[in-house]
């Protein structure tokens, strides 16, 4: 009788910190040369890199880039997509280990858009074989990181140890991620956010322990201090998915947050603008500074397709 025991161990993307830095690096790498190549089409030497496998994705958020650029990078690497409906996670279902000891026996790797990152942490551990990625949770958002990484690397000439990027706003999933990722690559980071909006305290932690190359994160409240010589200004919604009933309040204590052209001069002259969209104009940014020059936005969303693709063929292949 043949052997019941997976073949092999999955590796799992959750977050940033599942990679090294030299992970992180040739990552990175890996993701200028595919996108390079894309232009090749079918004759890119990555086309059938993931040839014969099956990619899930499993939505429980709405999504614009995350969905679309998982979905043509999945296929542009030779595998297939398939579209698995949200509901399947409800618990009053079926508990969710089962649907991913069930998904383990069709599919290679499962993209997941979701709520609490104990959700997908639950998901690994009942899945040796299946391969899960993070897509976003309400903690992190790694996937993004990685395009936010590919972009500011592009535009600092492949040198980003020694730059300096501020976060304004909320201390929330895509800071950490960033945080995440900035530190591994030797990049510092000024977050700024209202009093009981920070970072975790254990994201804090986890900065001092990866840091390469003396990169530094330094928390501020006064976005103005944040942003004084900084290479890049970032920011994000101030009420993300499920914060709705917050919104009235947000808006109040995020009010002086707001990047605009006065915050921007502020930076390094050739200081780019960063934010992971959807944009709510008007607040958390000006009209005037994401169709600046400066901005840099729809390259961060671009960026989300090669980024990613470079992921999945680190982990699949």
């Amino acid at each position: 009788m043949p052997s019941t025991a997976p073949s092999t161990v999955a590796r799992h993307f959750l977050s940033i910190l599942d990679f090294t830095p030299v992970e992180l690096r040739d990552t990175l790498d890996l993701a200028t040369k595919l996108k390079s190549d894309r232009r090749l089409g079918t004759k890119a030497p990555t086309a059938q890199a993931l040839g014969g496998r099956h990619v899930g994705l499993l939505f429980e958020k709405p999504s614009l880039r995350t969905r679309v650029t998982f979905t043509i990078g999945v296929r542009e690497l030779g595998a297939d997509i398939v579209a698995i409906p949200a509901d399947v996670m409800h618990a009053d279902r079926e508990p969710i280990d089962d649907v991913a000891r069930n998904l383990e026996r069709w599919i290679d790797a499962v993209v997941i858009r979701t709520f609490g990152q104990d959700r997908l942490h639950e998901i690994t551990k009942a899945t040796p074989r299946l391969s899960v990625i993070n897509a976003l949770s309400n903690e992190e958002h790694p996937c993004q990181a990685l395009s936010d990484m590919q972009t500011l690397v592009e535009r600092w000439k492949g040198k980003p140890e020694g730059r300096r990027i501020a976060f304004i706003g909320d201390g929330n999933n895509v800071c950490t991620s960033l945080v995440h990722a900035a530190m591994m690559l030797g990049v510092s980071v000024h977050v700024a956010t209202p009093k009981g909006y920070e970072l975790p305290d254990e994201v804090v932690d986890q900065a001092a322990e990866i840091s390469q190359h003396g990169a530094g994160l330094t928390e501020f409240t006064d976005p103005k201090a944040a942003a004084r010589d900084v290479d890049a200004i970032y920011t994000d919604v101030w009420t993300s998915m499920g914060q709705e009933v917050e919104y009235a309040e947000r808006s109040r204590k995020f009010m002086r947050y707001q990047v605009n052209a006065a915050l921007m001069a502020l930076a390094r002259p050739d200081a780019v603008f960063m934010h992971c969209l959807p944009a709510h104009r008007g607040e958390e940014v000006t009209d005037e500074v994401i169709e600046s020059p400066a901005s840099v936005v729809f390259d961060q969303a671009e960026n989300r397709l090669h980024a990613q693709k470079a992921m999945l063929v680190r982990l699949l292949t």
